[in-house]
């Protein structure tokens, strides 16, 4: 069950952001602040505790605040993005970490290392890491090195066709994963009961379990409905301004 989270307010600048869409068209600010004032509000309903970061410009992606740290019940990991635009978000979460985390548990990834927050799925202490465009083999050995410090294992999974590993795959707990595309029949995930996302709701297969229910993102509905017939209430929430930045649920916020 999570307690905390962290989220960053978006920038004007969003409208700068990293997209492999351009077709959706630039973000709308002002739309992008309401979405994110109902995304806060769906994490407090949930119970948590939510520390608001104030929007950094500089950094136009930095709302998608999970991919600078990795938060577990035992330790944190700082990371180091993929994305040469992104690198230096890492130093405006650093002291944030800090306030939940003694220095003696918080861990790095270094140079020539990446990794980003949106590649790595958890399963209790198991850890599925996406090696991908934006996570490299290095920054999962770095990871994996920290990992196994602290008991933990991790599974690497091989990404082709998407930006994140969670861009395509959600743990609802439970033994539950929701998967969309090239991980509807990967061998890593053949021990889950897979939730099949239909290939036009694919956005959607970035859920986010949050103590017992699951946000889903407004406008499909087949996954909605997949999704409660497995036995979960469901809570829409919109994210269309930051779908235009290739940006889902999970990444808007760190959870803990």
């Amino acid at each position: 069950m999570f307690t905390k989270a962290i989220v960053r307010r978006p920038g004007k600048s969003i409208i700068y952001g990293i997209t492999s869409s351009p077709e959706l068209g630039k973000p709308d600010y002002d739309l992008a602040i309401k979405q994110h004032d109902a995304y806060i509000e769906a994490l407090k309903h949930r119970g948590l505790e939510v520390t608001i970061l104030e929007a950094d410009e500089n950094y136009p992606d930095s709302c998608f605040v999970e991919d600078v740290a990795v938060l577990t019940k035992d330790f944190a990991v700082i990371t180091n993005p993929g994305a040469p635009t992104r690198k230096g978000e890492v130093n405006g979460i650093t002291d944030v970490i800090r306030r939940f985390y003694p220095d003696s548990k918080i861990e790095y990834i270094r140079e020539p290392g990446t990794l980003e927050g949106g590649d790595v799925m958890m399963v209790g202490n198991h850890f599925y890491v996406g090696l991908s465009g934006r996570t490299n083999m290095e920054g999962i050995k770095q990871f994996g090195d920290i990992l196994r410090k602290y008991g933990y294992k991790l599974t690497v999974v091989t990404l082709k066709e998407v930006l994140h590993l969670k861009t395509g795959v959600s743990y609802l707990e439970n033994g539950n994963l929701l998967v969309a595309g090239e991980f509807i029949y990967k061998d890593e995930f053949k021990d889950f009961n897979r939730i099949i996302v239909p290939e036009n709701e694919s956005y959607a297969a970035n859920s986010l379990w949050i103590n017992d229910k699951v946000l889903v993102p407004v406008g499909f509905e087949k996954t909605k409905n997949a999704i409660e017939k497995s036995g979960y209430e469901v809570i829409t929430v919109d994210t269309s301004e930051f779908r235009k930045l290739d940006g889902g649920l999970s990444c808007l916020s760190l959870r803990f």
